[in-house]
């Protein structure tokens, strides 16, 4: 008993520090039993009145000790329990300190991750903007395209036409001239313009069906990544006060489909990456397509101001043609009056040289009634015959003459209805190529319409 305080006062000093862990646990003590000796000596007392009170009974040392280890037991109890208490406290402090600063690092680490998502999620929403605002304006060069493609039909059934009412041209003016020529080019340039205008088409109809696919793919990683961000978000914004928590002892796992940081920030890389690559795809073909539209516009209008100028040059040179003709054909109306008139002045002529002839020759038939020997070839007989002759010779110059000159006549007349029939097929070249043709050629396409922008 006298050692019981000295050793609380230790136990008080060492509760300061750390307690050593103890090696034995505490338990009760044992049960003492104690075996009474017989009084059986010579001093003792026999007697039936004390035998009962003396029967089982414990010797004053043995109370004495028992009384002791008590004490040391209640001690030694109080110490251990002290230690104890100390040690709990220690681990409960050390407890919390530790699921304190674990919290404090997993809210940091989850912070660190929420900015992580935050970042893929921003890059993939502006590629998904980019790519959309991108389509969008790949769809407008394809509406340019149809517009386009749509405006070509104008200037291709002008051509088509026009080759057509030139057709109906009579010869000689049925010719393969300049016009022909620059008019089939034409037709072959609308050809082949439609043909690289329906290339481009399904070219940008694939395009914009692969930014689709690709922005796609990246709306799907956004949507993960929104969906995982509010989770995470959640995560972050739980506390030991939160109310709706609870136990979960089979989360504590990984799962075997989990992916890695770098497989996870590979796999939206590697989507942006495809989509940036297509949109740059679509950039170029846009760039490709303002191009086209910009050549086939110029070559269509460069071509048809080809054609309008071979229209005015060939409208041109049969206004001028035509002007020769009529010339020609004014000349030989006047001439075939000259004819006439002179065919009528032979036929007068030849009139005229009757009566001479009948004079001389009824002069020369009573003559021959002369008697006998008057019958004289004298000299106004000769005369008389000389005279006929030269009539008959002179009526017979006449008349061929006038055979000339009919003919004349006639061969101007056939040139007159050849010149008037000349002239009729250059008004009719004339009326197809300036009234027909050139004037459906009004009708031609504008540049911008031609360029798809209207």
């Amino acid at each position: 008993p006298a050692g019981g305080p000295s050793a609380m006062a230790q136990a008080g000093v060492l509760l300061t520090e750390e307690p050593a862990p103890q090696a034995v646990p505490a338990s009760d003590l044992p049960v003492k039993v104690c075996e009474v000796a017989l009084n059986t000596g010579p001093d003792s007392s026999s007697g039936l009145a004390t035998a009962g009170f003396r029967t089982a009974k414990y010797l004053l040392p043995e109370w004495r000790r028992s009384n002791s280890d008590l004490y040391h037991k209640a001690s030694t109890g109080c110490e251990q329990a002290e230690r104890g208490r100390a040690e709990a406290k220690e681990l409960a402090e050390h407890a919390a300190a530790t699921a304190q600063r674990a919290q404090q690092d997993s809210m940091a680490t989850l912070g660190q991750r929420l900015q992580d998502i935050y970042f893929w999620k921003a890059e993939l929403q502006k590629e998904i903007e980019d790519l959309d605002a991108e389509t969008g304006l790949l769809a407008a060069q394809k509406l340019r395209l149809e517009k386009a493609l749509d405006a070509t039909k104008v200037p291709y059934a002008i051509a088509t036409d026009n080759l057509q009412c030139r057709e109906r041209r009579q010869p000689p003016d049925l010719v393969s001239d300049e016009v022909e020529r620059e008019l089939l080019k034409e037709a072959e340039l609308i050809r082949n313009i439609q043909e690289l205008l329906k290339r481009t088409l399904t070219q940008a109809g694939n395009q914009m069906r692969l930014n689709r696919d690709h922005k796609e793919v990246c709306e799907m990683d956004w949507s993960d990544k929104v969906e995982t961000y509010n989770i995470d978000d959640k995560c972050g914004r739980y506390s030991n006060q939160s109310t709706n928590i609870q136990f979960h002892p089979g989360s504590v796992k990984f799962e075997e489909s989990a992916s890695t940081p770098e497989t996870w920030a590979k796999f939206s890389h590697d989507n942006i990456y495809r989509a940036e690559r297509e949109k740059l795809a679509s950039i170029n073909l846009r760039a490709l397509i303002d191009n086209i539209l910009h050549d086939v516009s110029e070559d269509l209008r460069m071509q048809c101001a080809a054609v309008n100028e071979a229209f005015a040059k060939r409208c041109e040179e049969l206004d001028d043609t035509k002007h020769k003709l009529e010339h020609h054909l004014k000349k030989i109306l006047k001439e075939i009056g000259d004819q006439e008139a002179n065919i009528d002045a032979l036929k007068e002529a030849i009139r005229d040289k009757e009566a001479p002839v009948k004079v001389a020759q009824t002069r020369l038939y009573d003559r021959s009634f002369r008697p006998n020997i008057e019958l004289c070839r004298d000299e106004a007989q000769f005369r008389l015959i000389s005279e006929a002759e030269e009539l008959t010779e002179s009526i017979e110059s006449l008349k061929k003459k006038l055979l000339e000159s009919e003919q004349s006549l006639r061969n101007l007349e056939d040139t007159r209805m050849n010149l008037e029939k000349e002239i009729a097929v250059k008004m009719n070249s004339i009326f197809i190529d300036r009234q027909k043709c050139m004037a459906h050629r009004t009708r031609y396409p504008v540049v911008l319409k031609l360029a798809g922008y209207q």
